[in-house]
């Protein structure tokens, strides 16, 4: 069967847990938060042991059949947790697992986890998981959405709010739910009397000290592929009296970590590397996006850039830093825009 996230959870509660489930979607927030709430069933009913499995070029689909078809010394009850970012398994992967759907092994729930979902994604491998599972699927929330999913978000931490103090809130996130979920969290500990509906002097209160564009959403903007969030940002900071020589270090980090990522993609080995570099799971999919956007070498120039553009704000350069780094921006976030270091 397919479901909508907002089911989920009810489906969860009126049913043991199936075979197999598959979550896949654009929101990492969704996905994260979908694949936690079976993972916290499955520990309800006892699934002791859970395996892990990251697909990345030449995964051994082989592995996972045998540890599906495998009895465990530990637990009765197994639950398999498989990371598929693209949400293509390929036909090799494709085959493993309809073969599971064909005959699950009793006491195995097989949790299947992707970060990008469209028609072109299904198969016979994703019919035959919604025969005797579920496919959880989930798309980018529209600008119209956004006021909706809020609003319930606010209900289910116990708040309420008026309808233009929740439209200002959706203006601070700018479509970031993952930075939705966070304001959201920091009102529920905030508001004193959550009886009252927020209205909208309150909530510009409340998120003032919050208000102010940081590094941190800056290069993620970046990274994200949103060039015109990531400029608004670059100037709102600079407006606040922020030096480019104050923002360059958390700037170049970031891109360094990005090298290290774009040598490993090549090698087929993306997802152990953000591992190893402490990438939270929820981020992984903007990481993975923008390592696509670029070939290594590219990032080892944006490295280069951030020496240029550091030595400049320090007056040790050429140029106006701000304008390098408002380029560097939106040549990371757009992959078209590599020409605009050069001129």
């Amino acid at each position: 069967m397919e479901l909508r996230p907002d089911r989920l959870e009810r489906q969860l509660a009126g049913e043991p847990l199936r075979p197999v489930y598959l979550v896949a979607g654009a929101e990492p927030l969704i996905v994260l938060e979908c694949a936690d709430a079976i993972r916290a069933k499955a520990r309800e009913e006892g699934y002791g042991e859970r395996e892990v499995y990251d697909v990345e070029a030449g995964f051994d689909w082989n592995s996972l059949s045998r540890g599906l078809a495998s009895m465990s010394l530990f637990s009765s009850r197994r639950l398999f947790d498989l990371r598929l970012p693209t949400g293509k398994p390929g036909k090799e992967g494709s085959e493993a697992l309809r073969e599971y759907c064909e005959n699950p092994p009793p006491d195995t729930v097989l949790l299947i986890t992707a970060q990008e979902w469209s028609k072109q994604h299904a198969g016979k491998w994703s019919e035959a998981i919604t025969r005797v599972g579920h496919l959880v699927t989930m798309y980018s929330l529209k600008p119209h959405e956004l006021g909706d999913w809020l609003q319930r978000r606010l209900r289910s931490r116990g708040l309420v709010a008026t309808p233009d103090a929740v439209r200002r809130l959706a203006d601070r996130v700018e479509g970031n739910l993952l930075a939705a979920a966070q304001e959201v969290d920091k009102l529920a500990l905030l508001v004193a009397d959550k009886r009252e509906a927020i209205d909208l002097a309150q909530m510009e209160a409340l998120v003032a000290d919050s208000s102010r564009f940081d590094v941190f959403k800056l290069v993620d903007a970046a990274l994200a592929g949103e060039s015109a969030r990531a400029v608004r940002m670059l100037a709102a900071l600079r407006a606040e009296g922020e030096q480019v020589a104050g923002l360059m270090p958390m700037v170049a980090k970031e891109v360094l970590v990005l090298c290290a990522l774009a040598r490993a993609g090549s090698g087929g080995n993306l997802m152990s590397a953000m591992r190893e570099a402490r990438i939270w799971e929820s981020k992984q999919a903007v990481y993975r996006r923008a390592v696509e956007r670029h070939p290594p070498s590219r990032w080892e120039a944006f490295a280069a850039e951030c020496g240029r553009i550091d030595r400049s704000a320090k007056g040790r350069g050429d140029g106006d830093p701000w304008l390098m780094l408002e380029r560097l921006l939106v040549s990371i976030a757009e992959a078209r825009a590599r020409n605009l270091l050069a001129s």
